[in-house]
């Protein structure tokens, strides 16, 4: 089992009086942390147009990350396919990937929320073509001499020859927990990112479907599991939860006004027991038993995307927790 860390999203709580600029200082402090503490990779995610500053430049936060960091892979999770021009991705991407010497991945799907669609003027109702379109265009721009794909959407992108090329080749996540976008991933892309919120058996479920389309199909070729879940690592359970519970609450709530479009004023006690009991948290004893359930469920070839960057909850209690993540975790397994 591979392990990495994230979601980055500098949303600044109204309870934090920082300046923008410093919760941007922070993220880079927090990937210094995961390169030196052995761990696997960092992760950023996108949003627009939210009050707390929800990050939106995925590839600007990338580039910033690849040029203070040495090892570990970098990638998007996820960034919103369907608002971006396909051929500005395919150089914005390549453009990290040379700057990180070939440690990117790109992580797409197809988005949610209502107004971000309205604001980048893209249909909704067009969102699953789109990220198709996305996936075939960026290939095609990343491979030798100019693109080939006829776009439905991006019709004067046929014949364009993106320079230059990425340093390695990048490989492409596709997130989503329902049936078509599951086996949408095994066909088209070279990962699957699962969401947080499904449980070990559905995860275990899709995983099976997965394994089974790419073997029907014969499909060759490395293909990724990667599992999302919010978590911490401290002294004891108790204080874990302490430490991650105001950011993690916080994130959750701003979610689900995410993927509703509408207002949340605060969680229901009931959801607030129900996330609780998704995270993994306590001491590296807990959480290594946590994990090596899922390593027993899906087997040791899965990346686990353990999620500490809650946001407002503090740097200095942010870095020890990837350092115990990095040293007390990681090795046990492995």
């Amino acid at each position: 089992m591979k392990l990495g860390t994230g979601l980055f999203t500098c949303q600044r709580r109204p309870d934090d009086d920082r300046p923008m600029a410093e919760l941007y200082d922070e993220m880079l402090t927090l990937g210094r942390a995961i390169d030196d503490s052995g761990l696997e990779s960092a992760w950023v995610s996108e949003h627009h147009f939210m009050e707390d500053g929800y990050l939106s430049g995925t590839m600007p936060a990338l580039g910033a990350l690849a040029a203070t960091t040495e090892n570990i892979e970098l990638g998007t999770c996820i960034a919103l396919a369907p608002l971006y021009d396909p051929i500005r991705l395919a150089e914005d991407t390549a453009t990290v990937d040379l700057l990180s010497g070939g440690r990117t991945t790109l992580g797409l799907s197809i988005g949610s929320n209502p107004r971000e669609f309205d604001a980048f003027d893209v249909p909704r109702d067009e969102r699953v073509d789109r990220l198709a379109d996305t996936v075939s265009l960026v290939r095609d721009a990343w491979s030798d001499g100019p693109i080939e794909h006829k776009s439905r959407f991006h019709e004067g992108a046929n014949g364009a020859d993106v320079t230059p090329k990425p340093a390695h080749d990048v490989p492409i996540m596709l997130g989503g927990s329902a049936k078509p976008a599951v086996r949408r991933a095994a066909r088209t892309a070279d990962a699957w990112c699962a969401p947080s919120s499904l449980s070990l058996g559905g995860l275990k479920k899709r995983v099976e479907d997965i394994r089974n389309v790419r073997e029907e199909e014969g499909l060759d070729g490395d293909f990724t599991i990667y599992v999302l879940q919010h978590g911490f690592v401290g002294d004891s359970k108790a204080a874990a939860w302490d430490a991650m519970k105001d950011g993690y609450l916080y994130l959750q709530r701003r979610y689900a006004e995410i993927f509703s479009g509408e207002k949340v004023s605060e969680l229901s006690a009931e959801r607030r027991d129900e996330l609780k009991e998704q995270a993994i948290f306590g001491t590296p004893d807990d959480v290594v038993a946590e994990l090596d359930r899922y390593r027993d469920a899906l087997g040791d070839d899965i990346h686990f995307i353990f999620r500490t960057y809650h946001p407002g909850i503090g740097t200095d209690r942010m870095v020890e927790c990837i350092q115990r993540l990095g040293e007390e975790v990681a090795p046990r397994v492995a």
